[in-house]
């Protein structure tokens, strides 16, 4: 498996090579179109020089004179076309026609530079060859010359260009270094990310990146970090709704089947089989309710989930509600009072009976005998404005604090019916319509709940 930390020094090798291959071609051809013709004109400037300087001044040892040229940085060749001597530096090839020759001595000027042939990896500017030099003629005591000079590249190579060289040299060296030494800092915490991830998939929810970083990786860390604690608060969710659902299962079933086994017995009076057939059927509608909240919250879950709006009077609803559940809250002696203005709603009218239906039966079971319930619907500027109050036991801040939390029931001892699912459903359905929610409750004084719904232009 190609690592990334290799595949980061293979990827910066070749991006070093290929930007001195490109670097090499581009100055190349920079000296091919640019730098070539001028250093033909500048050496035959030079050469002119030397000759013009010959036949003025006539220097009584011309070997001497051309030998100190050669010492001070030039490869020299000097021909009658019968012999020829050099001076200075050897070239490493000597060949040339004997036309060029010729062409000189008749007093032409030979662009050895400017005409040499193109390489594509060696300028001719470093071609050590007879043919890459500058030929005039010139005479000397009455008998022609060739002169064929070229600067000695040796000799243009000084301590400084030693100096920049070696600079360059390390400058590379120490770059690609640190290059590598980075690449390996920045790709250790990714390593321990992966590692990390590793231990997510086996469900170690505990673990923890120890990255203090202020970059991209530090902020990647710090989220990694936030969906772990994300992930074990959801684990131990998960793990406390799964013994709430067992419990809340077993407890009716355990009660269905401890009062079957009572009714097997067959010298009960028919006053005691009526009472275990009443507790079997309420433990049996417990159970439906149950499964029916269950599947709802289920689907309240679903990310994808889509809310039918339709447009409905919403105070009919609610006064439908209160029909509903007459019967109840007169075997309780309670009274209810409501005052609903007329108002058409764009929602979702199965979601929100359930609202209602948990909200007035909250008020109802957890009502003192001969309460109230009060029951408002009005609209404000942006929203519709939904009171539910009651003059009940109440809550305490904490069991209010808790009283959205799924299988939550502020009786610890679960007599009241219920399963504790019904204001984790209100919530859900309210938030999905864009509205809030707000419960203020005192004990022994009652609950309200408010729910604001938003009205859609």
């Amino acid at each position: 498996m190609k690592t990334l930390y290799s595949k980061f020094v293979v990827t910066t090798m070749l991006v070093m090579i290929g930007s001195l291959c490109m670097g090499f071609l581009v100055t190349n051809t920079y000296y091919h179109q640019v730098v070539k013709e001028k250093n033909d004109a500048k050496n035959v400037s030079i050469a002119q020089d030397i000759v013009h300087y010959i036949e003025t001044n006539k220097p009584e040892d011309l070997n001497s004179y051309l030998t100190t040229l050669g010492e001070i940085g030039y490869q020299i060749y000097v021909t009658t076309g019968e012999k020829g001597h050099f001076f200075g530096g050897p070239y490493r090839d000597k060949t040339l026609s004997t036309s060029v020759v010729e062409h000189v001595l008749n007093g032409q000027t030979y662009h050895g530079m400017r005409d040499f042939p193109k390489e594509t990896f060696v300028t001719g500017f470093f071609a050590n060859e007879l043919n890459n030099t500058i030929g005039v003629p010139f005479t000397y005591e009455s008998k022609s010359y060739a002169l064929f000079i070229r600067p000695d590249i040796r000799l243009l190579f000084s301590e400084v260009h030693t100096i920049l060289a070696g600079l360059m040299l390390v400058m590379t060296v120490l770059s690609l270094l640190a290059m590598l030494l980075f690449a390996k800092a920045l790709i250790r915490p990714i390593t321990k990310l992966t590692a990390a991830t590793q231990q997510l998939a086996h469900e170690k929810f505990d673990t923890v990146l120890d990255i203090d970083r202020a970059d991209e990786i530090g902020q990647l860390a710090s989220s990694f970090n936030r969906m772990t604690e994300r992930l074990q608060e959801n684990d131990r969710t998960r793990k406390e709704f799964i013994s709430n659902v067992s419990h809340d299962f077993q407890s009716p079933l355990l009660n269905i089947q401890g009062y079957v086994d009572l009714l097997k017995n067959p010298s009960l009076t028919e006053q005691e089989r009526q009472e275990y057939a009443a507790i079997i059927e309420l433990e049996t509608k417990r159970l439906s309710t149950l499964t029916k909240q269950l599947l709802l919250l289920t689907s309240l879950d679903q990310s994808t989930r889509i809310v039918k709006r339709e447009s409905y009077r919403l105070d009919e609803q609610l006064k439908e509600t209160v029909r509903k559940y007459r019967w109840q809250m007169e075997e309780s002696q309670l009274q209810i009072s409501y005052k609903l203005e007329q108002i058409i709603y764009d929602g979702d009218a199965g979601l929100l009976q359930n609202v209602w239906d948990n909200l007035l039966t909250n008020a109802i079971k957890y009502n003192v005998e001969g309460g109230q319930i009060h029951l408002h619907l009005q609209k404000r500027s942006a929203s519709l404005e939904i009171l539910v109050e009651d003059s009940g036991i109440g809550m305490t801040e904490d069991q209010l604090a808790k009283a959205y939390d799924r299988f939550y029931r502020a009786d610890a001892s679960r007599t009241k019916q219920g399963t504790g699912l019904g204001l984790a459903i209100v919530k859900q359905i309210v938030e999905l319509h864009g509205g809030t929610i707000q419960m203020q409750s005192t004990m022994h004084a009652g609950t309200k709940v408010y729910i604001h719904l938003p009205i859609l232009s």
